[in-house]
């Protein structure tokens, strides 16, 4: 069995800091990690580490901070090639960027070209699992799934269902969203490191009938997850009412059509109403806190430690191409502002819990990625402190972890990214390590 031990800084979780504090983070500032067989086997400190296990290559990331690997919550790959698209809101931008994009993804080449850029991007971020929307055809789906499988990623992804309110071109019906849905659930779901998820784009483009089949699908398959969009801007919200005028508010939509539960994630829910607070904590609904669409796009400011309080699961997401990076470290940043304008400082740990243990509980898979523990597969982020010379002379000053780790939030990019390890394997060329000879 191939055993590696990494050497650095570790930064871990016991709890949700959210709630335990800082006290639920444990740091190594002489830390290693321990891996076998894609898996962690053990966390502590380097030196009893290394004396403990001998016989294994290591790798010495020096002081470089080591964590788990990014997860972000909610994205649209095909909407790679159109992010940062100027100056409008959702339902224009929809119709402007978006769809005429989403059009050209019946063409499996181009769909594969996108996939591949997608999730080279995002590894370059540190970004190491995602759950991504595709477009309405299979052959989005495929090619999704198979640039993940050639990279041994733990991704989740799925068809959008869309019958209506689309251009032609971008509709299906309720029964071929279905079939086709369940045809893509049955040929990828559970597929080494894969895992589907029932997509209705949201409540203005599926008839009533497409969201009773999408509920009929996850109720059979209850072990997918289910994506979908909730409250994202005001317009929206009174469009949905238009469509749906027999229903108190949003989210009651899904709950009519059996389409919330443990493994839904509401991408943005921002104007929620108590009652739908109340039902999506009920339902362990989870919520995906996109912060650059939220201020790209101009739709509001999402109240996530509000949410957290009452037990909503909520995960940080990018939300490509909306969103305007593919950074989870500039997502953060932008989660900091966004709660400065609410009033609320988020911490350091707490916005590290939302891009890693956040996100992966949000999607189900916090059992398996988002945490450096033991018995977790081994995707990590090796992140440089001192990337830029604006962020190293900050950090210089720094009197803690926190201190170090902040402004690498605030100011970093994918160059503070050293490194990404997937089911243990390195996914970028060596850059600033040095391979020690075996013990």
């Amino acid at each position: 069995m191939a055993t590696t031990l990494l050497l650095g800084q570790t930064l871990s979780f016991d709890d949700n800091p959210f709630t335990a504090g800082l006290g639920a983070v444990r740091h190594h500032s002489t830390g290693a990690i321990l891996l076998r067989d894609g898996m962690i086997v053990e966390v502590g400190d380097a030196s009893d580490l290394r004396a403990r296990h001998v016989d294994c290559t290591v790798v010495d990331h020096g002081d470089a901070l080591l964590i788990a690997g990014f997860v972000d919550s909610h994205v649209h790959y095909p909407q790679t090639g159109i992010i940062a698209s100027w100056g409008k809101r959702l339902i224009d931008w929809l119709e402007t960027y978006t769809f005429p994009e989403e059009m050209r993804f019946g063409d499996a080449d181009h769909a594969q070209l996108i996939a591949g850029m997608y999730f080279d991007f995002s590894l370059a971020n540190g970004i190491t699992s995602a759950a991504s929307f595709c477009t309405i055809h299979p052959e989005s789906v495929d090619a999704y799934f198979t640039a993940a499988q050639a990279r041994g990623m733990r991704m989740i992804g799925g068809k959008v269902m869309m019958d209506r309110n689309a251009p032609e071109g971008l509709r299906d019906t309720a029964q071929t969203g279905y079939d086709q849905s369940k045809a893509l659930l049955e040929k990828w779901h559970g597929v080494d490191r894969l895992g589907y998820a029932i997509t209705p784009r949201f409540a203005p483009t599926s008839t009533p009938a497409q969201l009773q089949a999408a509920g009929a699908l996850w109720a059979e398959s209850p072990t997918c997850a289910m994506q979908t969009h909730l409250s994202e801007q005001r317009e929206e919200i009174q469009w949905m009412k238009e469509l749906y005028p027999d229903h108190p508010d949003y989210l009651s939509v899904y709950e009519q059509y059996g389409l919330t539960g443990a493994g839904a994630i509401m991408g943005h829910s921002i104007y929620l109403t108590e009652r739908e607070i109340t039902a999506l904590a009920a339902t362990g609904s989870g919520v995906a806190h996109c912060p650059t669409s939220n201020t790209f796009i101009g739709s509001g400011l999402c109240d996530v430690r509000g949410l957290m309080q009452r037990g909503i699961p909520i995960g940080l997401a990018t939300d490509v191409g909306g969103g305007s990076s593919f950074s989870m470290l500039r997502t953060m940043a932008a989660a900091y502002e966004v709660g400065q304008l609410r009033g609320d400082s988020l911490h350091a740990a707490e916005l590290l819990w939302l891009a890693t243990q956040g996100a992966a509980d949000t999607l189900r898979i916090g059992d398996k990625v988002g945490n450096l523990v033991a018995g977790r597969e081994a995707d990590i982020t090796v992140l440089d402190l001192s990337s830029t010379p604006v962020i190293a002379q900050r950090a210089a000053r720094a009197d803690d972890i926190w201190g170090a780790l902040f402004p690498t939030i605030m100011l970093g990019d994918d160059r503070a990214v050293r490194q990404v390890y997937v089911a243990g394997r390195p996914m970028m060329p060596a850059k600033g390590h040095q391979m020690l000879p075996d013990a």
